[in-house]
This record gives structure tokens, sequence and C-alpha cells, in this order.
């Protein structure tokens, strides 16, 4: 058929005194799936008024990005109206003007995704406390005593580093907290995800090997009732280091089957620490810094499927030789690392020259030896895209970058490209399984074992409940299952029910209260 119509074209121009006839253009190939983004903090301009949106989006459109990471809920203070968390003190547009609807509008109408980011851990970071009595830091900062104090504590007794004050992931109504915030977010705003920041232990420990952070009183007590101890663990002891990760991960489980149920499509991505070398360097990922300093396990989370996308801040100097090399470790990582979900290379524009990033960003998305490639890129930040600021411009600056990005014939983003689907979302092949388990006096059974048994081919599954007593299951195979609790002395009740799981939906386990015996 081919053959035929060119046959014709030529026979056409011939009649036409040999004038060029252009054959007719092939169909457009659908544009390639790549990850693009800027992160955009809101510390800088960029989201403080509808103008400003305006000019990010143009500035996004510019270097062919497809995603937009916008800071959403920065110190548990939001840029936007309606959701858990208390509209920000920052010198914002007035309302009615809603910093997130605003920049939702406007990407949307542009192609472009918008992802919440939000800070998880990190509480405040002002001598001058917010001005909202709602605010966490006011109801449950260092006015607060007992139980209803949840800010994070170091081995000494420090809750502070200058003026960062930090939420410990270990106490349960800090966790609901959280929780419920961002589920706010996807149920009140049409983003297309969250993206989770500072969702690990802080800095500044001692040592590089372990962390110093997480003695919050309620939270000790929960590690001595888990294990049995009496002891107040030193920051290197391995149980109490795996418990506090544990923490973590459990945080990050329920944020992400809290999501699915408000929204499956809904991606939960998270900025990952890759902190020194990267782990074939140092011998596997649980020696990396990541695992050990700041007790974050985004590559098991990666295996249990419950981070949708890994977007790794990935800062190192293109200049410095040995930062260049930890940069070609965590990207190789990266790549070969994703499994079956994604991970985004995410380069400090703020810490190179634009050649150093567009060098960097070329070799985040070239194969590895093993043929892998990451699912794309994110560039921090907008605010800061080059070393060269402020000697030249921000605004100079993103145009450098963008022209460098865009143009050339080895240029990484010449064509524009889609965010990756996720098949696991778009076209679910399995289900998840939650539940909560507590007494009847509203007590939450901390730490019961939960057995997930298949009625027929399969394996079993374990899980623990949570310090609010909350269990989940992520990714389980459709069909009939029991779900079982193994009691804790004292504590009778019906430990077995029937569980029935679909494609794509969340199952419930309703296990009725239990009943603590008389002098159990």
């Amino acid at each position: 058929m081919r053959r035929t119509l060119l046959t014709l074209l030529a026979c056409l121009s011939l009649l036409f005194g040999g004038a060029v006839v252009a054959a007719p253009a092939q169909a457009d190939q659908a544009p390639p799936e790549q990850w693009r983004s800027y992160w955009v903090d809101a510390f800088n301009a960029g989201i403080y008024s509808p103008d400003q949106v305006s000019t990010l989006i143009e500035d996004a459109r510019a270097v062919n990005a497809n995603a937009l990471i916008v800071q959403t809920a920065r110190r548990y203070d939001c840029f936007c109206n309606r959701a858990l968390y208390p509209r920000t003190d920052a010198a914002i547009d007035p309302a009615p003007y809603d910093p997130l609807d605003e920049v939702i509008e406007q990407a949307h109408a542009a192609g472009l995704e918008v992802h919440a980011w939000v800070n998880v851990n990190t509480l405040w970071n002002s001598a001058t406390p917010p001005t909202s009595p709602d605010h966490v830091f006011n109801q449950h900062g260092p006015t607060a005593e007992g139980a209803e104090r949840w800010l994070n504590k170091k081995a000494d007794g420090t809750e502070f580093s200058g003026a960062n004050a930090y939420i410990d992931p270990g106490h349960p109504a800090a966790v609901d907290y959280i929780e419920s915030a961002v589920r706010s977010i996807v149920r009140e705003y049409d983003v297309d995800g969250i993206n989770l920041d500072y969702v690990r232990y802080p800095d500044g420990s001692s040592e590089t090997t372990h962390s110093d952070w997480g003695y919050n009183d309620v939270s000790v007590a929960r590690f001595q009732h888990a294990t049995g101890r009496d002891d107040v663990p030193e920051p290197s002891d391995a149980q109490w280091s795996d418990w506090r990760r544990d923490q973590v991960t459990g945080l990050v489980r329920r944020l992400y089957l809290g999501i699915w149920e408000e929204n499956p499509q809904a991606r939960l991505s998270m900025d990952a620490i890759t902190y020194g070398h990267g782990p074939s360097r140092v011998g596997g990922f649980e020696n990396t810094r990541t695992y050990g300093e700041v007790l974050q396990d985004w590559d098991g989370w990666l295996d249990e499927g419950i981070m949708d996308t890994v977007v790794a801040m990935n800062y190192k100097r293109n200049w410095e030789p040995e930062q260049a090399e930890m940069y070609s470790e965590w990207s190789e990582f990266l790549a070969d690392a994703q499994g079956d979900r994604q991970a985004v290379n995410g380069p400090a524009l703020y810490l190179n020259s634009v050649a150093d990033s567009v060098q960097q960003a070329k070799e985040a998305l070239a194969p590895t030896a093993a043929g892998n490639t990451v699912a794309g890129w994110s560039g921090y930040s907008y605010a800061t895209a080059s070393i060269d600021v402020p000697e030249s411009t921000p605004e100079a600056e993103r145009g450098a970058l963008a022209e460098a990005l865009t143009t050339g014939a080895d240029a990484p983003f010449a064509e524009r490209a889609e965010v990756p689907d996720m098949a696991w979302k778009s076209t679910p092949q399995e289900g998840h399984v939650t539940g909560e388990l507590a007494l009847r006096d509203g007590t939450a059974l901390d730490g019961a074992e939960v057995t997930l048994i298949p009625l027929g081919r399969g394996e079993e599954r374990v899980a623990r409940a949570d310090g609010s007593g909350w269990f989940g299951f992520a990714h389980v195979s459709p069909g009939h299952y029991l779900a079982k609790v193994t009691l804790p002395d004292g504590v009778v009740g019906v430990p077995l029910l029937p569980v029935r799981v679909g494609k794509g939906t969340v199952a419930d386990a309703p296990f009725p209260p239990f009943l603590a015996l008389p002098g159990a």
C-alpha cells in the first residue's frame, strides 16, 4: 500500500511539472513515558499569588516538564484552605486565595500533574509559634505534657535542633493526625498524588550508623512493652533501631492504603535520602546512612509495593569527583532496585552549573549495566535552578536550564513526555486488607499479630497492629481469606474473621472489640 501511494505521488509530481508533493505525515507516535518535574518549595516565590503560579507553569512547560511537586504542607501549615492542616502564616495572597487550588487549575489546564508535597515529621522551625491555635506545635509541642506531647526527642533529652522541632513517628496519636491530614488533602483537592518529605528520623545524630532520635516517652514505653524490656535503649541498640525503622514503614503503609481508599488512582511518592556513598560501595542498602542514620527503608517500601514512586534526593556536586561517584552509585541503584514500581532521579540544581545539571540529567536517564533505566528526573529546585544564583538571576538560570535541556540533538528533554502509567493502579490485579484491633474500652491492641490465611493456594502473611490498633496488608491476591488475631494473655473475643479480597479494593476486617479479663 505504501509503495502504491509513493508511486501515485511521483506521478502527480510529474503531472504538476515536477513540483514536490509531500507524502502525508505518519500518525503521531505516542510520546514516551518519562517523569519530569520541578520541586517547588514554599519558602520561596512560586505559589504565593496567581501571577506567580502562571510564571511557574510557563517555566515548567519550557523545560518540557509534565509534573510539579508543590510544597503544600510545609511545617504542619498548609498552602491551602480545605485541609486538616491550618492555613499557613506565610505572606501568600489573602483568602479566598487558595494556592493549591490555583496550581491545580492552571497546571491541569497546561497538561501538568500536581503532587502535593507534605513534610511528614518536621513540625516547626521558628522561635515564633504559629498563629493558629489548632496548629500541632501549639497543641502538642513544647507546652503539652504527658502523652499529649508529640515532640521527637534525642537520647540526651534534647527536643530542638536550633529552632527545628520534629514529630516522633512512634507516637500513635501523631500518626493518626498525619494520616487524617494527608487524606484530607486527597479528599478535598484534585491532586494527582501526595509526595512525602522527611518521612524518616531527623538528622543531627552523633554517628552515621544509627539515630539518636526517637526518645519521646510514649515511644520508649511502646518499645518496652513490645520487647518486654525495662531499660531505655542506647541509640546504637539494633533492636531499638529496627523498632523505630518499623514505625516509619508502618506510617508509610498506612498512608499508602489510606490514600488508596480516598482515590485509588492517586500516586504516593516520597523524597528519598541518598546520603554518602551508594549501596554498591558500602556493602548493600542496609549499610547505607539512609537505612542506619535516618531509619528510612525506602528500598523495602518499593519491594512491598507501598510506595508508587521513589524520588531520590540525589544531591551531589558533579564538579567534585567523590560526589560525582556517589551520584553514579545511587543512580545505578535506583534504576536496578525499582522493580515493578518507579524510581525518579532527583539531582540538586542548586549545587551545580547548568552544564553540570545537564550532564547529571543525561547520566540519570542512561541505562545501567543491567539495562535498567529510572522512570524519570526531578530537579531541585524551581527557586534555584543553578549554583550561579544569585550572581545571575533565578529567571535567567531557569531559562538557561530549559534551553540546555530541550535544545539540540542530544538534549535529554527535546521532546515532550507523559508521566509513566502505574499499571498496579490503572489496571489493578490485587487488593488490600485493613482493620483495627481494640479492647471494649477503646485501648488499642498495640503490636498484636494478625495472620492472613488464604483459603486455597497462597502463602500466609503476617502483620502487627500499630499503636492505634491499625493493621494493613498491601497487594493481596484476590480471593477468600481468614484473618486471625493472636490475642495477648488475658484478652478474649472473636479472633478469626472471613475476608474477601477483590481487585483494586481495600477490604475491611471488622474485628469486634475484645474483652480484657479482670486481673489480666
